[in-house]
């Protein structure tokens, strides 16, 4: 009862930090509600496939000296993974360095520099481990020019912890890099988009029960396709797309632990208001 009591207060928390987004005076956003399902993915520890639909909101957001970004995403896996529910926050917020200071900063491909801070948090009532992570996020991202759409690459700092089932005490893993690459770009005039992110993370030192941590690798991409225009909607207000996973070494958790490598095909989604 006490860890759904969690889940709620987070989901609570999520609508409080869009509100003050909203708040904000945005020269462009963007706000999304969708659903993804899959059967393979994986948790460390567990050597089955498992069943997961996951609900998301989304809202991307720019104003006069930078943007906003938060995702909420809402997971429910199947019995095999004890039916657990879990939610998982992120939220970064990018300072455009040229806009703040009349410069530029661009270089090569790069048309822009920003400064790139924020949060990860997330709580799942699984009985095995029972995640509650909170790690904070800063560093710079370069906005590379593309003819269309973004296409951002972040090298960042994370200082993270978590306080799973069985630990007295919260638990701070050793600050390590993420390299960060995030894009939106469409295809054409085909109505299609690809879009995703990949991160690659360091190893974080030992972990909370003292074993050894290993370099993650999580690539998630998505082609999408507006089906607006044949439902009468408007452009890009609903979207179905397949997706893939691609996660080695999930959480820190050397590949020799089972369950740590996910391969996990994904349809999709997805409305925009």
């Amino acid at each position: 009862m006490h860890q759904n009591q969690d889940i709620f207060r987070f989901a609570a928390a999520a609508a409080l930090t869009c509100a003050a987004i909203g708040a904000q005076a945005a020269d462009w956003s963007d706000t999304s509600m969708g659903v993804r399902w899959g059967t393979k993915f994986a948790e460390p520890y567990n050597p089955q496939d498992i069943e997961k639909t996951i609900v998301n909101f989304t809202h991307a957001s720019g104003y006069k000296y930078g943007s906003n970004f938060l995702n909420v995403d809402f997971l429910m896996s199947d019995g095999k993974d004890s039916n657990a529910q879990e939610i998982y926050v992120v939220y970064r917020h990018t300072l455009d360095l040229g806009k703040v200071t009349g410069k530029s900063f661009a270089f090569g491909p790069v048309k822009g520099l920003g400064l790139t801070a924020g949060f990860d948090v997330n709580t799942k009532n699984d009985p095995g481990y029972s995640s509650k992570k909170r790690m904070v996020v800063a560093g710079p991202t370069f906005m590379v020019d593309v003819p269309a759409g973004f296409l951002n690459v972040g090298v960042y700092a994370l200082w993270e912890s978590n306080k799973p089932v069985g630990i007295a005490d919260r638990y701070s893993y050793d600050v390590h890099p993420m390299l960060n690459l995030a894009w939106g770009i469409p295809v054409g005039n085909t109505g299609l988009s690809f879009e995703g992110f990949l991160n690659y993370i360091g190893d974080k030192g030992k972990n909370e029960f003292g074993g050894p941590t290993s370099p993650e690798t999580n690539l998630d991409m998505t082609l999408f396709y507006d089906v607006s225009p044949h439902i009468g909607a408007s452009k890009n207000s609903f979207r179905v797309g397949v997706g893939y996973q691609y996660w080695r070494n999930k959480f820190g958790n050397p590949h020799s632990v089972p369950g740590s490598l996910a391969k996990t095909p994904m349809v999709r989604a997805d409305y925009h208001f």
